[in-house]
């Protein structure tokens, strides 16, 4: 019998993970977020401080959405290129500059270009995820990723009722100033204890492909966020989509000669990390190429958060505040009571969904946990748009909402585009994901509100005139469950994190 020593083999410990390195991202994104829920009970405030419209005030918003969602295709894509880091701080440093033009600004023009600046900072949250993604094992990158989705939710809630606190006693300034003060703290975190991965990607920035997407974003958006107002057939609204759709059939063919080949999408079918061929240097790539947008990796996970977005942020954001307020069609309650029982809630369980999507994300794959979502959100409506009337009901229905949109579809299909992307991509695919949430958010308000109106219009009473936007949410989660089904899993999302593998990043220090 053959000599076997009895000594164990030593591996290497993994790496550990940089001090301080979450904390400084959740402050960072916490910046950000704090200006998108913690304002919105302020707004009346806003317009009547700066004297000025609320049809101004309302572009504000539209414009913070709209930047959003460039931003993240931009500033992702473009720390392929920079790294992450560098791309994080100039975010805090457009956060912070947003902050203070909104703070001290002495009419709504200057309000607005703080509103614009703070948009596109948004893409601290994709940049976090990637940085996560490039520094920790998949088990710890779950666990963290989760955290940061519930952080990018709000504090559970809470903060759009101080938000209301504060502009009643001391103004919308004052939600600024906190702003302000979070992402100073947050930008210094990032600088000081967030290390510095190398780029992953050779070759230059796309800017053509980048503006003809920023373009195209903000046709289709500005047309769905004012097409309500302006009419679906006026010349402005028409203008705006169809001439964004225009420049996104210039992007996809623009992105076809950058990709080096308009062909099969199968070589980009197999795992993300054998399509890492880099191109030479200082080349202008594709912003993404276009045979992994036309891969199951990618276009159904895209048209997953979109309709996911219009179906369940477009009833909680509009149909359910203004069916439980609606003495007539639904409860009568006030708006504070309103946002107790029937918001409030929803975003406090997607707190604990969040981390729990982090956690299994990685064990039994990303899909897996956004496909739980998506069944998930989709039993909830089913319940929700019959029983309606139940105020018991409705309030079930939301609170299982959100647990499974809040927290664990929104983490599970960011967390899938980060890991399935080839790594020189990662940033394309991460921040056309969080572009679809600005896109899924616009069009579900904008189809919720159109149903809303032309029911009442058409002489719709009672809660019939909330009958259409309800199976209307319910049809979008509907169609998100089949394309859902039809993302494809790649190895790096089999599971495989489960062994907490080593990964040792490039640091520069």
């Amino acid at each position: 019998m053959p000599f076997r020593s009895r000594e164990r083999v030593r591996t290497a410990p993994p790496p550990a993970t940089p001090r301080f390195l979450l904390p400084s991202l959740v402050l960072a994104v916490l910046g950000y977020q704090i200006n998108a829920t913690m304002l919105s009970p302020a707004l009346p405030d806003v317009a009547r401080r700066l004297d000025t419209s609320s049809s101004l005030v309302g572009l504000s918003q539209t414009l913070f959405f709209l930047l959003a969602a460039v931003g993240q295709v931009t500033m992702a894509r473009l720390s392929d290129y920079r790294g992450r880091k560098p791309i994080m701080l100039l975010c805090g440093a457009l956060l912070i500059l947003g902050n203070l033009a909104c703070a001290l600004a002495p009419d709504i023009s200057v309000y607005l270009a703080g509103r614009v600046l703070q948009g596109v900072s948004a893409a601290m949250f994709s940049l976090s995820f990637l940085t996560l993604n490039d520094l920790l094992p998949p088990v710890a990158f779950g666990r963290a990723a989760g955290i940061i989705s519930a952080v990018n939710g709000g504090f559970a809630g809470v903060d759009a009722i101080v938000g209301g606190h504060l502009a009643d006693t001391v103004g919308f300034r004052a939600i600024f100033l906190g702003g302000l003060l979070l992402s100073v703290v947050g930008t210094a975190a990032v600088a000081r204890y967030v290390p510095a991965v190398a780029p992953k990607a050779d070759g230059a920035m796309d800017w053509l492909g980048a503006t003809l997407l920023a373009l195209g974003l903000s046709g289709v958006l500005v047309g769905l966020a004012q097409g309500a107002g302006w009419g679906w057939t006026s010349a402005a609204t028409l203008g705006c989509v169809l001439g964004g759709l225009a420049a996104l059939t210039a992007f996809v063919l623009v992105q076809r000669t950058r990709s080096g080949s308009a062909g099969d999408p199968a070589a980009l079918e197999t795992d993300g990390a054998a399509t890492d061929a880099r191109p030479a240097a200082r080349t202008t790539t594709a912003v993404i190429d276009i045979r992994l947008l036309a891969s199951r990796r990618a276009w159904p996970l895209l048209l997953t958060v979109t309709l996911t977005l219009a179906g369940a942020f477009g009833a909680l954001a509009l149909t359910i505040p203004l069916f439980t307020q609606d003495p007539q069609a639904g409860y009568g309650l006030s708006a504070t009571r309103s946002a107790l029982l029937y918001a409030t809630p929803a975003a406090a369980i997607g707190v604990i969904g969040a981390p729990l999507a982090g956690y299994f994300g990685p064990r039994v794959g990303w899909r897996r946990v956004a496909l739980v979502g998506s069944a998930g959100s989709l039993l909830a409506f089913a319940v929700a748009v019959p029983f309606r009337e139940q105020s018991w009901a409705l309030f079930a229905a939301l609170a299982v909402l959100g647990l499974t949109y809040n927290g664990l579809s929104i983490t599970a299909l960011n967390g899938f585009a980060v890991v399935s992307a080839p790594k020189d991509q990662q940033g394309a695919l991460t921040g056309l994901t969080g572009a679809c949430f600005g896109i899924g958010a616009s069009l579900g308000t904008a189809l919720a509100s159109g149903l809303i109106t032309a029911a009442r219009t058409g002489g719709a009473t009672g809660s019939a005139a909330y009958t259409g936007a309800f199976v209307a949410a319910l049809a979008l989660l509907a169609l998100a469950m089949v394309t859902a089904l039809a993302i494809k899993a790649v190895p790096a999302d089999a599971g495989e994190g489960a062994r907490d593998t080593e990964r040792v990043p490039a640091v520069h220090l």
